[in-house]
């Protein structure tokens, strides 16, 4: 499979094919044990299906950010863009080191660092994920071996519990903002849709008849988030009748509008929010119209909904997702097992005494 041969300069030279037909790879060492114990190792690297070609061995992470990243471009601008943020910090970290050099101790230093450096704990565990899906691929592509990435590094999620607004919050925040952004309130609030679905809704993709809510694009005419963020949503008459009556004061192409035909703007309705959250008492100063997104949960699921149901309201991908976000707002169901399991001890017959 390989050899070790002396060059006319002395030098010893160690070569072998990783695979039938493929392109020679050759080291050239000054002593000729060196060369013996490269080429062994090599050759039981690929015997035992983990050989790693020596150019390949040299790839630093910052040109594996760089090809990786050329392939995740499929994904939509939003979602790259971030990716990209990431980088940034995987790179300032590692970029110039080989691929194969990262080991776990690095990536717990490098957590601990950014923590230090005052990142939220949020943050951190995104940028690890990251790092994580990297070198999980570069794992697929056998560029190296095992990722250096596990349960093990990950630092803790660190994600805060969604802020759940009253029903008296919520009329209020209605009442507040210009009359012709108040539809976005109620589509937030009793529909659950995203800041970009409000601004993106046409008229036409409301079925005031049916009562239902079918978003097809988000603001500027951009694709939505996903394939199940067009998922129709059933509304009640009550809210078919408020937003009919806002489409004929403030008509226009769109159901929320700037007030002079034309459509609304996330910007225009984040800032109504924040004005509004700050005339009125009772709502946190990091209140944003998304957090509207998890009163509309809250509300499903006080009223008995379960997971599934949830989940294909809020369009959410998986249930895990909704289990992750507003499993603790599910009410405790201690009380309920009791109460099954005793029903069933209670109605096995009584044990009898043996008669002897």
């Amino acid at each position: 499979m390989g050899s070790v041969d002396r060059r006319a300069n002395g030098t010893w030279q160690a070569r072998y094919r990783p695979a039938p037909g493929a392109t020679q790879i050759t080291r050239t060492f000054g002593r000729k044990v060196d060369a013996t114990r490269w080429l062994t190792e090599q050759t039981a690297a690929l015997a035992e299906g983990r050989h790693i070609h020596p150019a390949t061995a040299k790839l630093t992470v910052g040109e594996w950010c760089d090809q990786w990243l050329a392939g995740y471009g499929t994904r939509r601008p939003s979602t790259v863009r971030q990716a990209g943020v990431h980088l940034a910090h995987i790179r300032a970290a590692f970029g110039a080191r080989p691929l194969a050099a990262i080991r776990p101790s690095d990536v717990r230093r490098w957590t601990a660092e950014l923590k230090a450096a005052g990142a939220a704990d949020s943050y951190v565990y995104a940028l690890h994920r990251r790092l994580s899906q990297l070198m999980s691929d570069a794992v697929h592509d056998g560029l190296i071996l095992r990722s250096p990435c596990s349960h093990r590094t990950s630092p803790a999620a660190g994600r805060p519990r969604p802020y759940v607004a009253t029903t008296e919050q919520v009329f209020a925040l209605h009442d507040t903002v210009a009359e012709h952004l108040r539809p976005a309130v109620l589509l937030g609030a009793f529909a659950g849709l995203r800041t970009a679905e409000v601004a993106g809704l046409r008229v036409v993709d409301v079925d005031f008849e049916a009562g239902v809510v079918t978003p097809v694009e988000q603001a500027g005419g951009k694709p939505l988030k996903s394939a199940m963020s067009g998922q129709s949503i059933p509304i009640p008459a009550e809210l078919v009748e408020q937003l009919a009556g806002a489409v004929r004061r403030f008509p226009g192409s769109t159901v929320v509008t700037d007030g002079i035909r034309g459509p609304s703007s996330t910007w225009a309705i984040e800032r109504a929010v924040r004005a509004a959250r700050r005339k009125h008492v009772g709502l946190p100063e990091d209140f944003r119209f998304h957090d509207l997104r998890h009163y509309y949960a809250s509300l499903l699921i006080a009223s008995g909904l379960d997971v599934k149901t949830v989940q294909h309201r809020l369009r959410h991908g998986s249930a895990t997702t909704t289990l992750n976000t507003y499993g603790h707002l599910w009410p405790d169901r201690d009380e309920a097992t009791r109460t099954v399991v005793g029903a069933v001890l209670r109605a096995r017959p009584a044990p009898q005494d043996h008669l002897r």
